[in-house]
């Protein structure tokens, strides 16, 4: 532990990455860590908003694969954060691959509900090829660049060969069906189109068993447990990060220093920087000095980072049934298997799959979320409240075929906006590999430099090498930099230890 106590680490950022990799720090000794976070509050991208008197999770929805192997499930377990029901052995035994066996209820843009057997055999053959598409990373030969290229050429082959003998509305209204399904899953991958999403890659995301599970009191109570066990001032909040200055030289002796927006300079040996890929996409060229190597360079403009919005929409009484889960909007003029549409102040509201169903209705009342992603999500951002609202209450009227639908209020996220994030969250681009998601964990200097070793470090949910885009993934990159570090000073002679400045 001596070893460890005059250590200096900055980590930029309070979002879970952030706060976890401080926790491990300061269990294992480190007693001279500071976290500097842009905004008036922790958590990043989990969030928890109201929608009157409910609670909605503007960030981060579900615990994805809440089980034994997830380290927020556990946390949230300790902190005793979660229904008994999310906690039987039943609920993490289930393993549903990503997608939650949703009960869902189908409108089409005639006004019609639509059974089960209208929408299931496009359904069925969708989510066969998305299971095919997550097979090239193993095996390679992609015979297409992204997903969406791959999913439409084999939907039209199986479509000329399965459903030769369906008649040509059926067989075209299964195919808008896939336009739905299309713009779910850009949703699921924070993505504008499938067709932006690297098919060689997309089987990197790991999933997790589990029956995905919401926090009755909202996601923040996790952030706010977290919080409690630091240390009072730990946290510098309203304090930006202008630059960090790190040495590629031969000096050993020359520390880090961080620059923030204030004119304050801080002296480290160490940083963590936790912030969204987003940011870094954008910000990149003047937040490191000097520049980051080329190839790390590379791999942040190939990674995908998307947005992917939700606009909670709360009725007097339901419109949809009451096992419903999922509401899906089919356009029926949609044949043509799109995922993003040609005019986006006209039309965007059409890139809005439909919405899920917030449950219980005794906590929540009769309140939709909305998922929206892309650049017509972005578009809704700069949208009123009230044209937003709208929008919504056109839709619903003109796909259910009842013109007295009128919601009672909503609240929307606008993550694209947001100067920290400008975004959602991560997924693999075209031309990604496995080296890309190894190039985004690897700290500065580069391994083999003379230089004094791991000066600035990476940690956040971009730089998971499976879990992307999931909160348990950015925890687990917090502990694995924080844990790089304790591994360092474990193995390191007293002679190299850093000096106290005391």
């Amino acid at each position: 532990m001596s070893r460890t106590v005059n250590t200096r680490v900055v980590i930029v950022g309070c979002g879970i990455a952030g706060l976890a990799a401080a926790h491990r720090l300061l269990k294992a000794g480190f007693h001279h860590v500071r976290i500097l976070e842009a905004t008036s509050r922790s958590g990043g991208r989990i969030k928890t908003g109201k929608l009157g008197d409910d609670i909605v999770e503007i960030g981060a929805n579900w615990i994805h694969g809440p089980s034994e192997q997830n380290p927020v499930f556990c946390l949230a377990r300790q902190y005793g954060l979660l229904d008994p029901e999310s906690l039987t052995p039943e609920n993490q035994a289930v393993d549903i691959g990503g997608h939650p066996p949703w009960v869902p209820n189908v409108f089409s843009s005639s006004g019609r509900k639509l059974d089960v057997e209208d929408v299931s055999p496009a359904q069925q053959m969708f989510f066969e090829l998305l299971t095919e598409s997550s097979e090239f990373q193993s095996k390679g030969g992609e015979p297409q660049a992204s997903v969406g290229d791959f999913i439409r050429s084999q939907m039209l082959k199986h479509a000329a060969e399965k459903w030769k003998d369906v008649d040509g509305q059926s067989r075209s209204l299964r195919l808008c069906v896939i336009s739905n399904l299309l713009k779910v899953e850009c949703c699921v991958n924070g993505s504008h189109s499938m067709d932006e999403v690297g098919l060689g890659a997309f089987g990197l995301y790991k999933t997790l068993p589990g029956l995905d599970c919401t926090f009755p009191g909202g996601y923040e109570g996790l952030i706010k447990k977290l919080m409690s066990e630091l240390p009072e001032g730990l946290v510098s909040y309203n304090q930006p990060v202008r630059c960090v200055h790190w040495s590629n030289t031969d000096n050993r002796e020359t520390p880090v220093t961080v620059e923030c927006n204030d004119g304050e300079t801080i002296t480290t040996d160490h940083v963590i920087v936790t912030v969204p890929l987003g940011y870094l996409k954008k910000h990149h060229s003047t937040l490191f000095h000097p520049p980051l190597p080329l190839h790390k360079l590379h791999t942040i403009q190939r990674l995908g980072f998307g947005t992917n919005n939700k606009i909670f929409v709360e009725f007097d009484e339901p419109w949809w049934d009451a096992d419903c889960e999922v509401i899906y909007f089919i356009w029926e003029d949609e044949d043509a298997m799109v995922d993003q549409v040609p005019d986006l102040q006209a039309s965007w509201i059409r890139k809005l799959f439909g919405f899920t169903v917030l449950k219980p209705t005794e906590r929540y009342g009769h309140v939709l979320c909305g998922w929206i992603a892309g650049h017509e999500s972005e578009y809704m951002e700069t949208l009123s409240e009230l044209e937003v609202m709208r929008a919504i209450t056109q839709l619903i009227r003109r796909f259910t075929g009842k013109p007295m639908i009128s919601p009672r209020r909503i609240v929307r996220s606008q993550w694209f906006h947001d100067p920290w994030t400008c975004g959602s969250y991560s997924y693999p681009g075209k031309g990604c590999s496995e080296q890309d998601l190894d190039n985004m964990k690897e700290p500065l200097p580069l391994e083999g430099s003379h230089s004094k070793p791991l000066q600035v470090l990476f940690a956040g949910e971009a730089t998971h090498p499976c879990y992307f885009s999931t909160a348990h993934g950015a925890l687990l990159t917090g502990w694995r930099e924080a844990d790089r570090l304790i591994s360092h000073y474990s193995t390191i002679s007293p002679s190299e230890l850093p000096k106290s400045k005391l």
